[in-house]
């Protein structure tokens, strides 16, 4: 909903808005002159023309209940971003089960630091746009565009960017199958490219046979047109890797973000930002300027030898790339200290938590947070830390409590050279500025 308020704030139109938690994101709105109301009430809705929820809102909200008998316009949040993508002639829409945020941030820096006056919608701020939403005057949007509920078919891509396609959201989609089914749709409404990861298998089988716009492979892989070789670890995060198109070197990238999937991603953002014909020079001085978008692998600080550091991280496979990179970096130990999300995730990836997980040193799990669910299948943390060797869990009812009992553990247990890295799409985050709170006061 931020950048879409950032966006529709620098056009003129007026806002208002309400949430159920104090944010970074709500001060921000705040700041912009948007008035934020604390809880979800009916008469937050007065005197709206238009009113937008996101599909996290349960349909017995109070105020999603009164928006639907007020006889205003009622949208979900995905209906107002195709709305706008459809203004622009080159909407780059960038989607994946894993990444997006990331490539949509590369490509935004990218394009930014290259002078194009580009309008983007990121699902994490960016340093370079001052948050996770511009407005700007050119025919080119770049766009993060998700699977949840077949939301990204509401969009309208001109130039779409497919990073891989895994099972999630499998209490909507129900099978893999039909994720890939989904993706295909959301292939067959591009207009003009296709920018797509062929080192993998569901994101070719979704693509398979679509005719009638431009496809451009990337990957790991020499088959694709734009490749890396000679990927080498230089120090800390900073890995060096050279770039070619069909054959062809094009120079040599250094990246300041950790990870095999990160190169990966950054030749995503190339074959993007060579398609709109920036040159090489500046697509490579922007991806050494880019130092990850928020929330993904975040460092939040270091105290006491101890570094701590954020990560949406929210799917086992993501979760297993985060870690795998976290315990690459020679620390003397990590630690994984997650927030499930959504008791449905939690109960049917379970085992592949636990898993993913279990890469870690040491695992802490705080309560599921349950977003726009409630708990009818009865799942809980203690069942997930149970399949973790050595796993210590945090289940208490109240939310600040969960996060303190979480904090004071770390804190009290980590060591000099530790790494901490918080895990998942809630507001996990906090429990990150907790523990470095209580580390500075131990």
């Amino acid at each position: 909903m931020y950048p879409l308020a950032q966006i529709l704030h620098t056009l003129g139109y007026y806002l208002t808005g309400s949430d159920n938690n104090e944010t970074d994101t709500l001060e921000a709105v705040r700041k912009m002159g948007i008035p934020v109301y604390l809880g979800q009430r009916a008469e937050n809705i007065e005197g709206a023309d238009l009113i937008v929820h996101t599909a996290a809102i349960m349909e017995d909200n109070p105020e999603l209940i009164a928006a639907k008998a007020s006889g205003a316009p009622v949208l979900e949040r995905s209906e107002l971003l195709g709305i706008i993508t459809g203004c622009f002639d080159n909407a780059y829409c960038v989607s994946g089960t894993h990444g997006k945020t990331t490539v949509s941030s590369m490509i935004t820096q990218i394009m930014v630091e290259s002078g194009l006056d580009i309008s983007a919608v990121i699902g994490g701020k960016l340093a370079a746009i001052n948050g996770s939403g511009i407005a700007g005057q050119s025919d080119i949007m770049v766009c993060e565009s998700c699977e949840f509920k077949d939301t990204f078919l509401k969009l309208y891509p001109d130039i779409s960017i497919i990073l891989n396609i895994d099972a999630d959201h499998l209490d909507y989609f129900g099978t893999l199958e039909n994720v890939i089914k989904s993706f295909r749709k959301f292939a067959q409404n591009t207009t003009k490219a296709l920018i797509v990861n062929g080192d993998d298998a569901n994101t070719l089988k979704a693509i398979e046979g679509i005719e009638g716009k431009e496809i451009i492979y990337f990957g790991l892989k020499k088959e694709n047109g734009y490749y890396a070789e000679n990927i080498r670890k230089v120090t800390g995060l900073v890995t060096e890797f050279d770039v070619y198109r069909k054959g062809e070197m094009l120079g040599t990238v250094t990246l300041n973000v950790a990870g095999m999937h990160n190169v990966v991603n950054a030749l995503a953002a190339i074959a993007a930002a060579d398609y709109a014909q920036i040159p090489f020079e500046k697509i490579k001085n922007a991806l050494f300027n880019f130092r990850g978008a928020g929330r993904r692998f975040e460092k939040y600080g270091e105290v006491r030898g101890v570094t701590v550091v954020d990560d949406y991280a929210h799917h086992p496979a993501e979760i297993t790339v985060t870690l795998e990179a976290a315990v690459k970096l020679g620390f003397r130990r990590v630690w994984a200290v997650h927030q499930p999300f959504t008791y449905s995730r939690t109960s049917l990836l379970m085992d592949d938590f636990a898993k993913a997980l279990s890469i870690a040193d040491k695992v802490v799990l705080t309560s599921i947070m349950g977003s726009r669910e409630k708990n009818t299948i009865g799942v809980h943390t203690s069942q997930l830390a149970e399949k973790i060797e050595g796993c210590v869990w945090f289940e208490e009812e109240e939310h600040d409590a969960n996060f303190e009992l979480a904090a004071d553990y770390v804190a009290e247990n980590a060591e000099e050279g530790d790494l901490v890295v918080t895990l998942g799409c809630g507001d996990v985050n906090k429990l990150a500025r907790l523990i470095l709170k209580k580390l500075e006061n131990k």
